[in-house]
């Protein structure tokens, strides 16, 4: 693959902490020939040229054709990537309703079936590293062999197609070949990471049912050890559904009466048995994902085996330009699409890298080491994760050999001008930065990167091919260079095929469909540009409307993030009596820094300069820590929530927080409501 340049005439100086921030759409890098002409978006240009489908000279040109003509777009990816079935479609896409879209009906298929073909036995296409820095490898044979082994057990155990098997497993090999274990049988995955509190795993599982539950004794994270031996037991005799647990290592002594019945992980992978491929619909369950569960119970979200199978080899393929030669990482979990998105390398024949443990264990480069020593070429994280290496003044360019990375991706909040540019002054000049953004609801992005476009500051490149991305306003108009509802409005294969358990379809079209009727509503809120380029602005529920302006609250955080004594930010918008609202600001501050006027008068300042004046924050109070999700969102809507007055228990499930105590000052604040908030 070609080494990518950075356009030095335009690029970007990188501010220091305190200095002037970095403007939006600065340009910071540009492709390189060499990628124009071996990327393979190119490959697919040409093959679509040469079968006379569409000529298209540009990337607006191409997102045109796919999002005009959504049938042969998708049916096009089918041909290119040479998908394998066991019966042939009849039409690509019979019915293009919202919700109700039909796609590739006839078609039967498996996900794991392309997951594991052709692949070579003795190369390694699974690289393990925890915390302690111990490796494990898995070759192609290796792999395979597993999974067959594992099928076998599970239909052995009575897993069939359609039944449910459920994982409370670390980032470890075992969740991977337990996923195309379950995939190749036709039955359907869903995974928990070990973190997760037992009334949040049930919160969950409980709703599908699962036959057979994988877990975990143990995971580290820190640098401790925790043991969730008790955890699993409770939710053994939580599921009532469950026959059977299969332990990593070996299991606890139960009464032996109990049921379920519990084995170990070697005893359930022991007997050779090659993969055996169930064909199934285009339209199957293939795994079910959650919502964040912080307003009620979960959303259990369905994907079918061929709208993610099209999907990711489009996200991964053309617009991340992955390939057999690239080792593929991104810091995620298991609880997190994002683990769903980083396994389906192996569609492209890439070796995926799998990291259990903490982002900044021993050190802060924690993460920035892995990808040198182990020559990752896609490194994928977090913005918070990126911002904080910016706040710690890291050099991983520097200090480490980073000549095997070429792309860096982004995702799970807004990544702002700044830490954009910080990127490729800090880690790497020659690097195409991708930050993405979409969801769990589609287990992709649909604003990502394009190997033909220039990286701009605070930008994301492009809308996905086949993503018919816009910005609405409130009466349903398209915006430009305005902030908007992100909406879509053609349909994408990778949509739920359902929400489990929900007859009828009542809570899948309340989701997505009651703001604009036949349109995608995604909850985000968004800006396209005149060039195609997208801005994120956070979760458009907790966007701040001031006196009929409305702002998203990431260009709050980016106004003072900025100030090096602020280590994180929580804004939200509550209302208040007589229908005016009040917005308080929490700040949580640096070793050593103070909540002093001097402080607050600044932090107002970079607000009223750098965003509004009419977002100047009522009220800015210190907390020790900002309440975040497990996948490390920060709780907006449910602070509103609560300072509003809602039962914090109907407002979120606690489990589903990686730091509860975060919470109680705020829940503290709402009992004071009236010393506060005016008019209480």
């Amino acid at each position: 693959m070609a080494q990518f340049a950075v356009s030095r005439d335009e690029r970007a100086d990188v501010p220091s902490s305190g200095s002037a921030p970095v403007p939006e759409g600065k340009l910071l890098w540009e492709p390189p020939a060499a990628l124009l002409r071996e990327a393979r978006l190119s490959h697919y240009q040409g093959w679509l040229k040469e079968r006379g489908l569409v000529s298209a000279r540009s990337y607006s040109e191409l997102w045109n054709w796919s999002v005009e003509d959504p049938g042969r777009f998708w049916d096009s990816l089918w041909k290119y990537f040479e998908v394998r079935t066991h019966s042939p479609h009849e039409l690509a896409l019979a019915d293009r309703s919202m919700p109700g879209a039909r796609w590739f009906p006839g078609a039967t298929l498996n996900y794991a079936e392309h997951a594991l073909s052709g692949l070579d036995p003795e190369r390694v296409y699974v690289i393990a590293v925890d915390e302690s820095g111990a490796r494990r490898d898995l070759s192609g044979d290796d792999l395979t062999s597993q999974v067959g082994a594992l099928a076998h057990h599970l239909r052995l155990a009575g897993v069939g197609r359609g039944d449910r098997v459920a994982a409370y497993l670390p980032n470890v090999p075992e969740a991977l070949v337990g996923l195309l274990a379950t995939a190749s049988i036709g039955a359907i995955w869903s995974s928990c990471s070990p973190d997760f509190g037992e009334r949040a795993v049930l919160d969950r599982f409980q709703q599908i049912e699962p036959k057979v539950l994988i877990a975990a004794r143990s995971y580290r994270f820190g640098g401790r050890e925790f043991d969730r031996t008790a955890t699993v037991l409770g939710l053994a005799g939580g599921l009532s559904t469950l026959q059977e647990v299969v332990w990593l290592g070996q299991p606890p002594r139960t009464e032996a009466a109990a049921t379920p019945n519990h084995v170990s992980w070697e005893l359930a992978t022991s007997l050779d048995s090659p993969p055996e491929f169930t064909p199934v619909p285009f339209d199957h369950p293939l795994w079910v994902l959650y919502s964040s569960g912080t307003t009620g119970l979960p959303k259990p979200i369905v994907h079918g085996h061929g709208g993610i199978l099209l999907e990711h080899l489009k996200a991964l393929g053309l617009h991340s330009d992955i390939g057999p030669e690239d080792r593929f990482f991104w810091f995620t979990t298991t609880g997190w699409m994002m683990w769903n998105y980083l396994v389906s390398g192996l569609l492209l024949g890439a070796t995926v890298v799998l990291y259990d443990g903490s982002p900044s264990y021993p050190g802060p480069s924690r993460l920035w080491e892995l990808v040198s020593a182990l020559r990752v070429t896609h490194f994928g994280t977090s913005a918070g994760h990126i911002g904080a290496g910016m706040k710690a003044g890291l050099r991983p360019g520097e200090e480490l050999d980073l000549s095997s990375l070429r792309v860096l991706g982004s995702t799970g909040s807004p990544l702002s001008p700044d830490a954009f540019a910080w990127v490729y002054r800090r880690v790497k000049q020659d690097l195409w930065l991708t930050s993405i953004s979409g969801g769990t609801d589609v287990c992709t992005a649909f604003v990502l990167g394009c190997p033909w476009l220039p990286v701009r500051a605070g930008v994301i490149q492009c809308r996905g091919l086949g993503a018919a991305v816009f910005a609405f306003d409130q009466n349903g108009r398209p915006l430009t260079d305005e902030v908007g509802e992100l909406v879509i409005t053609a349909p994408l294969p990778s949509m739920p095929v359902s929400l489990w358990g929900d007859r009828g379809g009542s809570r899948y079209r309340e989701s997505y469909f009651s703001v604009y009727p036949g349109i995608w509503r995604h909850g985000d809120w968004v800006k396209v540009r005149q060039d195609g380029g997208v801005v994120m602005y956070g979760r458009s529920d907790s966007t701040i409307n001031r006196h009929g302006i409305r702002m998203g609250t990431a260009e709050i955080y980016r106004a003072v993030e900025d100030l090096p004594e602020v280590v994180d930010s929580l804004v939200v918008d509550v209302p208040a009596p007589g229908g005016d609202t009040f917005m308080p600001l929490f700040l949580v501050l640096g070793p050593g820094a103070e909540l002093d006027e001097d402080l607050v008068a600044r932090v107002k300042a970079r607000v009223r300069d750098q965003v509004s004046p009419r977002h100047v924050p009522d009220l800015v109070l210190q907390v020790q820590e900002v309440p975040k999700t497990l996948s490390g969102k920060k709780l907006e809507v449910p602070v509103k929530r609560i300072l509003s007055g809602e039962d914090p228990d109907r407002a979120l499930s606690r489990e589903s927080l990686q730091n509860p105590a975060a919470l109680e000052p705020f829940l503290e604040l709402a009992r004071r409501a009236r010393e506060w908030l005016p008019g209480a």
